[in-house]
């Protein structure tokens, strides 16, 4: 059982439902408190909802933002970015822009990843299944170099969470030999 509470220690419980209910987001806090899960991981609407519901807990409140695939104008994903810590965000789980990943505007991504990290300890999703393997790689170089604690695969809308398992795990090995540590 000890392993068991280890584990969910480093677990962001997430509930980033569209149609998820103020009962639903509830629920997801209550499981977090129950099991000891190290965060609570939901779309921006929510997280007043969730920082006032684990107050007095050490359970992280993070804001997922810009999902499915990060396209919104930088502008506005700092204004999202300040909003959430506003809201009581403790962290951002940030969708980097695939678009701009694509098109290989390395530069452009570094130069808004950079400012949203400056905002709250950030997770950078790279959307690894709409990647190349050598785009995969350099997406988590850049997440690295923008001062990203952690890089992530995929939101729920990314092609890869509809993949084998053995898939997912090569893309975890591209993205380790972008951003070792």
């Amino acid at each position: 059982m000890e392993k068991i509470k280890d584990i969910a220690k480093i677990i962001d419980h997430t509930n980033i439902k569209k149609d998820a209910k103020k009962e639903d987001i509830l629920k997801t806090c209550q499981q977090a408190k129950k099991y000891g899960f190290r965060g609570v991981c939901v779309r921006l609407e929510w997280v007043k909802l969730v920082s006032k519901e684990l107050k007095g807990t050490n359970i992280k409140t993070v804001a997922l933002i810009d999902p499915p695939i990060g396209d919104s104008p930088h502008k506005k994903r700092i204004k999202m970015c300040q909003k959430a810590k506003k809201d009581g965000a403790d962290e951002l789980d940030v969708v980097m822009n695939i678009v701009d990943a694509k098109h290989e505007r390395w530069e452009k991504i570094l130069k808004d990843l950079k400012e949203i990290c400056k905002i709250l300890p950030t997770k950078v999703i790279i959307g690894s299944g709409y990647l190349t393997d050598k785009e995969i790689v350099k997406a988590s170089q850049i997440a690295k170099k923008a001062g990203a604690f952690c890089v992530k695969t995929a939101t729920e809308k990314d092609p890869l969470e509809h993949r084998e398992l053995k898939e997912k795990f090569y893309h975890l090995k591209l993205m380790r030999k972008g951003a070792p540590g």
